[in-house]
C-alpha cells in the first residue's frame, strides 16, 4: 500500500518580522506621552539657554559702561584679554585650591562621622540631627556666621579659645583662602555623611561577619570591604560637590570680599567685579563663558566616569 509522503508546509519567505508594540507607536502617540514635559523644557531653555547665547554675544562686544557709544563689535579680542589676564589664572588658580580643599576634607570628615554614626551608641539620632545642621543653615548666614563669630580678630571664639597659647590673628586676612575653605567645609560635611552613610548602610551585613568570623582586623575589614563598597558613593559625592562649589559666591563675597588683592577670590567673584564693579561688561561676559565650557569639560569628564563606576559595578554584581 502506497503512502503519500506530506511534505511540511513551508512558512511564506514574505512573513512580516516580529515587531514589537513600540514599533507601532504614532507620532501623535509620541507627542502625547513627551506632552507633560515640554513645559519644563522650554522653561529650561528660556531659564539657561537664551542667557548663555545672550552672554556668547556680549563676550564679542567691547563694551564698558565707563565710556558710553563706545559699544562695538570686536571678535575674540575679549577672549585673548582674558587669557592674557595674569589676575584670572590667579583667581583659577584659587577657585581649583578651593574647590580640590573642600571637597577632599569634606569626604574625609564625612567618613569619619559616618563610620561613627553606623555604630549604635546611646543618643546616635540627636547627634545625627545635630551633624546633619551646618547644611540646612542658609549660606550667607553661615558665611556671616563664621566671620562675625568664629575668626573675628577682636571677638573671634577661634582666638577666645587659642589665646592661652598666645596665638592671636586675624584670619580673614592672613589666610584668606583657608578660612573661606573652612567654612565651606563647615556647610557640606554633612552632605558627605549622608551619603556615605547611605552606602554604609546598604552594604550587606553577613560579608563582614563572615569576614570577622575568619578572623579579619577592623582595618582590613575596612580596607578590603567597607572601602571599595563606598566607592561609588565618595565618587558620587565628590563630582556632586565639586559642580555645586564651582558657584560658590555667597561665602567669598561676605568674609573676605576676594581679598587682600585676589588672594580668596574665585571666577564668580572675579566675573562679578569685572562686571558690576569694573563696568566691563564685554570682558566679564568672556570670562563666563570660558568658565561655563571649561566646566562643562571637566563636569562631563567626571560623570562619564562615574557612570561607567557604576556600570561596571552592577555587571560584576
Amino acid at each position: 500500500m502506497a503512502t503519500a509522503l506530506v511534505e511540511p508546509a513551508q512558512a511564506p519567505r514574505d512573513s512580516a518580522p516580529l515587531t514589537s508594540g513600540r514599533d507601532h507607536v504614532s507620532r501623535a502617540e509620541g507627542w502625547r506621552r513627551r506632552g507633560p514635559l515640554l513645559p519644563a523644557l522650554i522653561f529650561m531653555v528660556i531659564v539657561t539657554q537664551i542667557p548663555f547665547v545672550v552672554t556668547l554675544y556680549y563676550s564679542t562686544q567691547s563694551w564698558n559702561l565707563v565710556r558710553p557709544g563706545s559699544r562695538e563689535f570686536n571678535w575674540l579680542n575679549n577672549y585673548v584679554q582674558v587669557f592674557r589676564d595674569t589676575q584670572f589664572w590667579t583667581v583659577t588658580l584659587n577657585t581649583v585650591l578651593l574647590i580640590v580643599g573642600t571637597v577632599i576634607i569634606s569626604v574625609v570628615f564625612g567618613l569619619i562621622f559616618a563610620l561613627l554614626l553606623d555604630r549604635k551608641f546611646v543618643g546616635r539620632s540627636i547627634v545625627r540631627t545635630l551633624l546633619i545642621t551646618p547644611f540646612l543653615v542658609t549660606p550667607v548666614a553661615s558665611a556671616l556666621l563664621f566671620k562675625t563669630s568664629l575668626l573675628s580678630p577682636t571677638s573671634g571664639l577661634l582666638n577666645y579659645a587659642l589665646s592661652p597659647f598666645g596665638v592671636k590673628t586675624d584670619w580673614l586676612s592672613e589666610y584668606p583662602l583657608a578660612s573661606v575653605m573652612g567654612e565651606l567645609v563647615w556647610q557640606w560635611t554633612p552632605f558627605m555623611m549622608l551619603l556615605i552613610l547611605a552606602g554604609l548602610q546598604s552594604m550587606p551585613k553577613d560579608i563582614s561577619e563572615a569576614a570577622k568570623v575568619d578572623g579579619a582586623t577592623s582595618f582590613r575589614l575596612f580596607r578590603e570591604l567597607t572601602l571599595p563598597h563606598l566607592r561609588r558613593f565618595i565618587e558620587l559625592g565628590t563630582v556632586l560637590g565639586a559642580i555645586y562649589l564651582v558657584n560658590t559666591f555667597d561665602a567669598v563675597y561676605m568674609m573676605t570680599s576676594g581679598g587682600p588683592g585676589v588672594a580668596s577670590s574665585n571666577l564668580p567673584f572675579y566675573i562679578y567685579q569685572r562686571a558690576f564693579l569694573g563696568f566691563d561688561i564685554g570682558q566679564a561676559a568672556a570670562m563666563g563663558v570660558v568658565t561655563v565650557v571649561g566646566t562643562m569639560v571637566v563636569a562631563t569628564l567626571a560623570l562619564r566616569l562615574l557612570f561607567k563606576s557604576f556600570s561596571v559595578t552592577e555587571e560584576s554584581v
